[in-house]
């Protein structure tokens, strides 16, 4: 009897390619920190882009902005890769989103602008980054293709889907 060869998904094959530059233990650590950081960063620096005001939204026009944009196009991409990621994904945006919040009034308060918060954690995280890929001896993926940008935080959340037995 013949077995028929599982052919591997799309993502499967994107977090193949991913991980043959994150081999090494202390750049998979370095990852786990700073891609999160990196995430969250982004978001906040789009976010702090000046929004036009849009009177048809009356009293929701501070819930649109330019990283409203970037949220859409991210979780469709991660939907067509795997709904579960884009799901999975989209409650750490949503979790995001709340600190990103919390940042907005730690500013109104006196505090740090947003955007000068998340530069300054931006530039930390990938000076992190090319740390780990150094160790690593192996330059990052998204060198070769832009898209592993967005393939590091789900190549990332694939594994504690797998920790968790949960099929993405």
């Amino acid at each position: 009897m013949k077995t028929k060869a599982v052919e591997k998904s799309k993502v499967d094959v994107l977090f193949d390619k991913y991980a043959e530059s994150h081999q090494n233990h202390t750049n998979e650590m370095i990852h786990w920190i700073c891609v999160p950081l990196i995430v969250f960063s982004l978001l906040g620096l789009v976010w702090a882009i000046p929004f036009p005001y849009l009177a048809f939204l009356g009293k929701y026009n501070g819930f649109v902005n330019w990283a409203s944009f970037l949220i859409a196009f991210s979780v469709y991409y991660y939907y067509k890769l795997s709904p579960i990621m884009s799901y999975l994904m989209l409650l750490l945006i949503c979790l995001m989103s709340f600190f990103i919040v919390m940042l907005e009034k730690w500013e109104l308060a006196g505090g740090p602008a947003v955007w000068l918060v998340c530069a300054v954690i931006f530039v930390g995280s990938w000076i992190g980054q090319f740390i780990g890929h150094k160790i690593e001896g192996k330059k990052p993926s998204f060198l070769e293709d832009v898209k592993f940008l967005l393939i590091g935080p789900i190549w990332l959340l694939h594994f504690i889907c797998k920790k968790i037995g949960l099929k993405y």
